[in-house]
């Protein structure tokens, strides 16, 4: 049984919250703040299924999930669902989400669907994932060789004062 569909942003500001069984409020916001940690300090490369008993209240319950450029598709399940069912379930839900934005229909075509939708993936994976590209961008700050840290910037008639940095590096 399913029993919540979650989907979140990388900030983790839920986009759809669905709970199939009755939670106090301040339980469902806790279920959803959790599963964004669990879920987000996961590798992309690793294995899309996660025991979350504890969410739950029972050790019945996994999280089977996938991350797609900006957003997380998390559904809460118990033992009796199917791990690869669910994965083409949300697969299904991207695939729509390629078909209708902004409550038009922009392509009918499943082959045209499915061959952007692969062509988003493979772009995805060459660069790495969009997640990765904040730390990305630290480590080459952090790997930059410079004798000291730059106070003043100058280009032509413009002065720049660079704040201290130290406590980033």
């Amino acid at each position: 049984m399913i029993n919540a569909i979650l989907v979140f942003n990388n900030h983790g500001k839920p986009r759809l919250v669905r709970f199939y069984q009755r939670l106090a409020e301040e339980v469902q916001q806790q279920i959803i703040r959790e599963t964004f940690h669990l879920v987000l300090k996961r590798d992309d490369h690793i294995c899309n299924f996660l025991e979350c008993g504890s969410l739950f209240g029972g050790s019945d319950y996994k999280l089977i999930y996938r991350h797609y450029a900006t957003l997380y598709f998390v559904f809460c399940v118990d033992s009796s669902e199917s791990e690869l069912g669910i994965l083409d379930l949300i697969q299904v839900h991207h695939i729509l989400q390629e078909m209708v934005i902004g409550g038009m229909v922009l392509e009918t075509n499943m082959n045209e669907i499915v061959a952007q939708v692969e062509a988003q993936s493979k772009l995805e994976k060459a660069e790495g994932g969009l997640s990765a590209a904040p730390s990305r961008a630290v480590s080459a700050v952090k790997n930059i060789n410079l004798p000291e840290i730059p106070r003043n910037i100058n280009i032509g008639d413009i002065n720049i004062k660079v704040p201290n940095l130290s406590q980033f590096m």
